[in-house]
């Protein structure tokens, strides 16, 4: 009896083991198919039935749409070495300071420079070294750097670390203020770490991309995002308005990113860090590189020359379109022509449609600039237009494109009156006429700059204002104003007729004193 109940006790336990490993197996498959774990099987083709290869063959295929992620740890270990750190110093005597930063893109902007942080301040009486950071890339193995020109606009002294402790000192070889790039140079043991030049035209909304630069004074920090659009205008200063053409990125970046590369998966550099906007969040641009590359040429000769038409050119409109019975919108609309500039000796005016120079399509305005800006002055460039239905062609001589602010090589220098008095002027161009609302009709030359402690602000003068006479005499140039103003002699004061086109249009009189 005792075996019998035994033998009764095992056969017990081993049907409720049965059914309790039963048990297992039917809930374990309900629950790996509610949770999918079903679609991440392999499956051998030659052990199913024909009729359900189909089916099995699928999975895998839908698995398969799926993106990786690069490996940004590889990038950043290519990139790194060929990235530097730049710090620029500056002599600033105190009637000179201009603001740390903000020099560069104005105080009333959104956007701003990666500049490292604020300058450091000194006594109010003395000179002061002010000093900022930045970023550049070496792109030739024998010391050429790449950069913003923000980043070295003014210092006096330039220096360069390369990996984590060598420090060169850097020579400023060319700088665009146009486009904000500029070229360095250090001298040292060769060959140095270099990035290879991607093709920023091939790249799309969307794709992968990576920062690198000296945020905050963070040394080779690295950030990760995409390039969220291409042929962005933000318009980041009156400098640079005329050529920007800039990738935007929602890579992080931050103050001291200035000049840093912008890469690609491959380790490419398709762009130059360049502002970010302080009103959003990871709004970023960057300089495209192809076009730095076909600057460098020019910049390693000191200078970017370029070609020079004289004219306004805007898009055109729907509503354009219509009234002058355009076939599309395709081509630059001539809004102003410059008096005695080479589009005006070529025979354009307003109203003419630009479609093509020399054997270029211009399907919208930064097609003209773009091809006109890379050609040489002297260049003779065939323009092909439409006037009252009509397409027409004529033939221009490009001169010499003067930047904003830039004195023009025949004008004699400035005069110790001006210099007293503390102002900046500029002949009326179109482009500034559009920045400061300036009509047509007004004539005279332009205050650029007015210095916050000089006779001119005691008198009341302001950047934009225009000085159409000096002591009664009308002034339409530059050149006019300074020999009006050397004619003032010994006279303790000038008597400037001035026009203010904002907040309304006005005229009034302003005695500015030359001596005490």
């Amino acid at each position: 009896m005792v075996m019998k109940k035994e033998i009764m006790q095992t056969r017990t336990k081993v049907i409720s083991l049965s059914a309790l490993v039963l048990a297992a197996v039917v809930f374990g498959m309900i629950l790996a198919g509610s949770l999918d774990f079903t679609r991440t099987a392999a499956a051998d083709p030659s052990a199913a039935p024909a009729t359900a290869a189909p089916a099995v063959a699928a999975l895998p295929a839908a698995r398969a749409t799926g993106v990786g992620l690069p490996s940004f740890a590889d990038i950043a270990e290519r990139a790194m070495p060929a990235v530097v750190s730049i710090r620029s110093t500056e002599i600033i005597q105190p009637s000179e300071r201009r603001g740390g930063m903000n020099r560069f893109f104005g105080d009333g902007t959104p956007f701003q420079p990666f500049f490292g942080p604020e300058r450091r301040q000194g006594a109010e009486e003395e000179e002061q070294k002010e000093q900022s950071g930045g970023t550049g890339f070496l792109i030739e193995a024998d010391g050429f750097i790449l950069t913003n020109n923000h980043v070295i606009d003014g210092a006096d002294k330039v220096e360069v670390t390369v990996g984590e402790t060598d420090v060169y000192k850097a020579k400023v070889v060319g700088r665009d203020p146009a486009t904000d790039l500029a070229l360095l140079k250090i001298e040292g043991p060769k060959p140095f770490p270099t990035l290879a030049l991607g093709d920023s035209d091939r790249i799309r909304v969307g794709e992968w991309v990576m920062a690198i630069g000296d945020p905050l004074q963070f040394e080779k920090t690295v950030t990760v995002g995409v390039v969220s659009g291409k042929g962005r205008a933000p318009h980041l200063s009156a400098v640079t308005s005329s050529f920007e053409n800039l990738i935007q990125t929602d890579a992080a970046i931050n103050f001291g990113n200035s000049g840093g590369p912008l890469v690609n998966v491959a380790g490419e550099v398709i762009g130059i860090n360049t502002a970010i906007s302080r009103m959003a969040q990871n709004i970023g641009f960057a300089v495209p590189i192809n076009l730095a590359r076909r600057l460098i040429p020019q910049l390693k000769e000191g200078k970017v020359v370029r070609g020079f038409l004289g004219i306004q050119i805007g898009p055109i409109e729907a509503e354009v379109q219509e009234s002058l019975g355009l076939k599309s919108r395709d081509g630059a609309l001539v809004q102003s022509v410059e008096k005695g500039m080479p589009a005006e000796k070529a025979g354009l005016r307003h109203e003419d449609v630009i479609v093509r120079v020399d054997d270029k399509p211009v399907k919208n305005n930064r097609d003209l600039i773009d091809y006109v800006s890379g050609r040489r002055p002297g260049t003779k460039v065939t323009i092909t237009f439409i006037r009252a239905g009509q397409e027409k062609t004529t033939v221009a001589t490009l001169e010499t494109r003067r930047e904003e602010g830039e004195t023009p090589a025949q004008e004699p220098a400035a005069d110790e009156n001006r210099e007293k008095i503390g102002i900046s002027v500029d002949d009326l161009t179109s482009a500034l006429r559009k920045r400061y609302s300036i009509g047509p009709e007004i004539e005279g030359v332009l205050l650029t700059h007015v210095k916050n402690v000089s006779a001119a602000a005691d008198a009341g003068l302001r950047e934009g204002d225009v000085l159409q006479e000096v002591n009664s005499k009308p002034v339409a140039s530059v050149v006019q104003f300074r020999s009006e103003l050397k004619k003032a002699g010994d006279a303790r004061f000038a008597r400037f007729y001035v026009y203010r086109a904002l907040p309304r249009p006005a005229n009034f009189i302003a005695a500015v004193r030359l001596k005490d």
